[in-house]
Order: structure tokens, then sequence, then C-alpha cells
């Protein structure tokens, strides 16, 4: 896949796709119907491989419009080509169209989050490196986009650092409790009992959550209460995503600030054919940041979206919420897949010039040691003269405080992630 208006979108390939999600759809009626013959609720099972495919997509799009969503369609289409009577008549019996919308997105975003996962690991690697590496690289600190104080670009890393950790452990977090959505008409799963019932088993509504079980097992999804009108699982999904973007919009922000030409004390990596402007040969735009922050800028509001639904799902099936949700989470997640590959291609490339942040911070000359004077003047009783005396009081390096134990602090949580990750 590509778009025109969101650069990079082929990097996300066919997560999330159009053909993606039919094949989930069909890999959730598939566990269903394996699991009601498996439970002695149905008298047998049926192979639903290969009877729809991406061929399908187009027919199946243009007649979800008639019953809301796609999955009418597609039970209609499977029980056509199935061939064979028996087998059709007990497809999709028990669950609802939410019950296969719901966790075909799930299996579908679970890919997304496993591509994140990996690219964080990338990386938080990548990061481990320039931390350690510019550990002492002294640079000047900016707050309010003023010079402050001195600090180190291995600070700076770690920072970026932190924020990558954090979001890793919540994708990590969210990915670990993806559910499975099968609850039926209303949440009830009276159908499913209902059959078993039919069917003479000795408890049914024992059988009906045993079939749960059984399908969510198959799938690979977590057992839980049905959520058809309770959206924690979607929202959670679309903050953990939004946490990644938050992260990797910092760390850009901060790359296209020390990209400019005034500061020069970062630069992009080169490839063939970026960065480059349509009428100004003499630009090298920092493409890859402008992107990673046009994604980070977008995403709280696709999930702001996902909030909203949430809040209004309105009795057992949201009238128009849960609809919003479908191409919502399917927007944030492959912008989130490209922002991950674009920020792992900036770190792995990223050229720091350290002459270039001690030349910067020996041009602030003594401001960058103003908040030490004004605290010695201030507390002249505190000040040792000794020990003052013995300092080389115009290096910046004396007023680093605790950087280099953050710094530290920072690579040894990074590097227990990567030991465990």
């Amino acid at each position: 896949m590509a778009d025109l208006l969101w650069p990079g979108d082929e990097r996300a390939g066919s997560l999330v796709s159009d053909g993606a999600l039919l094949a989930a759809m069909v890999q959730v009626e598939q566990a269903w119907i394996d699991a009601l013959a498996s439970e002695g609720v149905a008298p047998s099972t049926a192979d639903l491989g290969g009877l729809v495919g991406e061929d399908d997509v187009h027919a199946i799009a243009v007649g979800a419009e008639g019953g809301g969503n796609p999955v009418l369609g597609l039970v209609a289409l499977l029980r056509e080509r199935l061939g064979d009577a028996s087998a059709a008549s007990w497809l999709h019996r028990g669950l609802t169209s939410q019950d296969v919308v719901d966790t075909a997105l799930v299996l579908c975003v679970r890919d997304v989050l496993d591509r994140v996962q990996a690219e964080l690991r990338s990386q938080v690697d990548s990061l481990v490196r320039l931390a350690g590496a510019h550990r002492g690289s002294l640079m000047v600190g900016r707050t309010l986009a003023q010079h402050a104080v001195p600090t180190t670009f291995g600070l700076v890393a770690a920072i970026w650092l932190d924020g990558l950790v954090d979001a890793a452990e919540e994708v990590a977090r969210v990915r670990a409790g993806l559910p499975a959505q099968l609850g039926g008409a209303a949440g009830t799963l009276a159908a499913s009992t209902e059959l078993a019932r039919l069917r003479g088993l000795a408890d049914p509504e024992a059988a009906s959550l045993l079939l749960v079980r059984t399908t969510a097992g198959a799938l690979g999804l977590a057992d839980t209460l049905p959520w058809h009108v309770r959206r924690t699982p979607i929202t959670r999904i679309g903050d953990a995503l939004v946490t990644c973007t938050d992260a990797w919009g910092h760390l850009a922000t901060d790359v296209v600030m020390l990209c400019r030409p005034e500061v020069g004390e970062l630069a992009e990596p080169v490839a063939e054919g970026r960065g480059g402007s349509s009428t100004m040969p003499h630009k090298q735009n920092p493409v890859l940041s402008v992107l990673v922050r046009r994604a980070a800028i977008a995403a709280p509001a696709l999930a702001a979206t996902l909030h909203t639904a949430s809040a209004l799902a309105v009795d057992q099936r949201p009238d128009g919420a849960w609809h919003a949700e479908w191409d919502t989470l399917r927007t944030l997640a492959r912008r989130t897949v490209v922002a991950a590959s674009q920020t792992t291609e900036l770190l792995a490339g990223l050229h720091v010039d350290h002459e270039r942040m001690r030349r910067n911070l020996d041009a602030a000359g003594t401001d960058v040691l103003a908040e030490r004077d004004t605290m010695r003047r201030l507390h002249p009783s505190a000040v040792d003269e000794t020990a003052a005396a013995d300092e080389a009081d115009d290096e910046p390096v004396s007023y680093l405080g605790a950087a280099p134990l953050f710094v530290d602090a920072a690579l040894t949580r990074a590097r227990t992630y990567l030991e465990s990750a």
C-alpha cells in the first residue's frame, strides 16, 4: 500500500489492510466453528481455507453498506462456497457481527504491536550506543529555546531512551492482554447456550463459556467478558500507540532543532533522493524527523476519537460509535508503524557533531554558569573557598550536577529491557 498524502505509508506493508482484515475475519469464523465441533455443539467443523481472498475484498466492501459492516457479506459468501449445507448452517452460529469485526481488528493490531515492538528494540539498541558514546559530550542545555546550563548529549539521548522504554513497556503490557470478543447478539452468549441446550449438553451455560475459551485459545487471545460496549481494549491499544508516537515526536523535535544550520549539532542520515527541495538546491531537510513529528501531531486526535466512541457506546451495541472506531484504529496503527520505521532509520544513522556542540557551548561564554554564580552570591556562607578554588570554575563540566548518573540509570534500565525483550 502507499498513500500520496501520507509519505512513507508503504513502510506499513499490508498491516491492517483490507486483505489482512478479511483474512482475520475468516480466521475468527474458523476458530469458532472448530470450537463448536470440538465441544460437541456442532456435528462437524468446516474448512474455510481458500474460500475467500483478496479478489473478494471489493465486492464485500461494496456490500457492507447494506448491513453497516462487512461480516454479513463475508458469511453469505462463505456459506455459498462451502458446498456443504450442513456445515454452512453451523457457520457463524452463536456469533454476532461485532464479535467477528472486533476480534479480527485485535488480530490485525497484534501484528502491528509485534512490528512496533521490534522497531522499539532496535531503537533502544541504537540509543544505548549513542548515550554511552556521548556520556561526556558537553553541549548547551536549552530551556524555552534559550541557553540555560551545561548538559551532555549523552543525557539528551538518555532521556529519549527512557521515553522509548516507557513506550515499549506499555506496548508489551497491551500486547499481552489482547482479548477476543465473543459475546453473541447482546453480549449474553444466549445463542450458543441455546445451541448447547438443543444438543442435549448437561451444562449449556458452561459449554457456552468453554466455546469462548477454546476459540480465544485457538486465536492466541485472552478469554474475557464480552466488551461490546466496554471499549477499554480499544482505547488501551490507541493509548499505547500514542505513547510511542509521543516518544518519537519528542526526539524528532529535538533533532529538527539541533539540525538547524545555525546550531548544526546533529544531522540526519543521508539517503538518495531524500531531504532536497523543489526550488532550493542547497537544502538538506531533516525529512525523517519532520515525518515522525507529523505522526506525533496527528496521533492524539485519532486516540481521542477512540475515547469519544468509547464514551458514546450505548445499550448493548453502539450505534455509530463502534463503527467510528474501525478506520480510526486502522489509521492510527498504520501511521504508528510508519513512524516507528522512520524513527529506527533516523536513530541508526544519526550523526552527532560533538565538536560543534562544544563550540556552541564555548560561544555561550560564562552565561551557562550564571545560575551557579548566582547561588554562590546568595549563599556565600555555603561556599567552600578551598574547594571552589580547586575547581576549574570556568569549565562547564564543573556544573553538570547528576547528569552522568542519570545517563547511567537510563542505560541500566534500557539494557535490562533489552535482555528481557
